[in-house]
């Protein structure tokens, strides 16, 4: 199942990484350099600063002219399948069904959907596999995921979205193989079937509105509101790798104020679950892993009263 189309046409990949970064550019993809021959970026931020400027590309290059070039998937508008060969025995469940290859899991649910096999875009050779890139649809809610866990598509079948990054062509791998374009098609919009695989469900409904902060003294609500609404920006504007702990601290910090008796566990809730949806669905975050990650934040906070100072309300962490 996993001999590649004879149609594909391997071009070579002999130019220079800087030449690797303005060709990526051109095709509308947002860069930043990545570590020589690995995926870590070179760069803090990379998601927010990956370009399409020739002159930003330029001096990273100048200054880091060894770096494999690094996409950012989401501000690129990207969906990219990410199809690895086994690296081992295949499990049984897998192989039981012929698969040995990551593109044998897509073959195989694009025939259980009754659709086809969707090679007919850009294909990358990765030195594990290939890279398929695909178009996002506008407004789709789209996550990475790996393999089998949670919504994946399945083993060795992994997708790079937002906050997300895929290695570009002429990028080299740790093995010494370049990344190299086998099929040079315009990038096909990902299909219909593949983008309900992926979108997350809705979360459960909430309140149409807000909870009300227990009555008090004019200045205690001027400070809760404050801390509402510092930690809950925090929350709404944490990395990825960063979001779990900057939820369970906000939760923890507003528990403080819920041991005063200054806030409900409801409004706590309320208010941090609204800041942490635009996570949902993004590189496996869950809505389990968002409820339970406020319930053990509050739960320790509580166990601490805060005392009021005269100076504005500032984060803790």
């Amino acid at each position: 199942m996993t001999t590649p189309e004879s149609s594909s046409l391997v071009l070579p990949t002999a130019l220079p990484l800087h030449d690797s970064a303005l060709d990526a550019i051109q095709r509308g993809w947002r860069v930043f350099p990545q570590a020589p021959r690995s995926k870590r970026p070179s760069i803090r931020r990379w998601e927010q600063r990956a370009t399409l400027d020739p002159d930003t590309i330029h001096r990273w290059w100048t200054r880091f002219p060894d770096s494999n070039v690094g996409i950012a998937c989401g501000p690129s508008g990207l969906l990219v399948l990410d199809l690895d060969a086994a690296h081992g025995p295949v499990p049984d469940q897998w192989a039981n069904l012929g698969v040995a290859h990551g593109r044998d899991v897509i073959a195989l649910l694009a025939a259980r959907a009754r659709q086809r096999d969707p090679v007919d875009t850009l294909i990358v050779a990765t030195p594990r596999g290939e890279h398929r890139y695909f178009r996002r649809p506008r407004g789709a809610t789209l996550r990475s995921t790996i393999g089998d866990r949670g919504r994946g598509l399945g083993w060795r079948a992994d997708t790079r979205g937002p906050g997300a990054a895929v290695t570009a062509p002429g990028s080299i791998g740790r093995n010494g193989v370049p990344y190299t374009i086998v099929r040079d098609l315009p990038i096909a919009e990902l299909p219909g079937w593949l983008v309900a695989a992926l979108t997350p469900p809705p979360p459960p409904p909430h309140p149409l509105h807000a909870p009300v902060l227990p009555e008090t003294s004019r200045r205690v609500v001027a400070y809760v509101n404050a801390a509402v609404s510092a930690e809950s920006r925090n929350v709404a504007t944490a990395e990825k790798g960063q979001r779990h702990i900057t939820l369970y601290a906000a939760a923890a910090a507003l528990g403080e104020l819920l041991a005063n008796g200054w806030i409900t566990d409801h409004a706590i809730t309320h208010h941090l679950t609204e800041a942490a949806r635009r996570h949902l669905g993004v590189d496996d975050f869950t809505w389990h892993e968002l409820t339970t990650t406020i319930r053990d934040g509050i739960t320790k906070g509580r166990r601490t009263r805060r005392l009021l100072s005269d100076r504005p309300y500032t984060p803790r962490h």
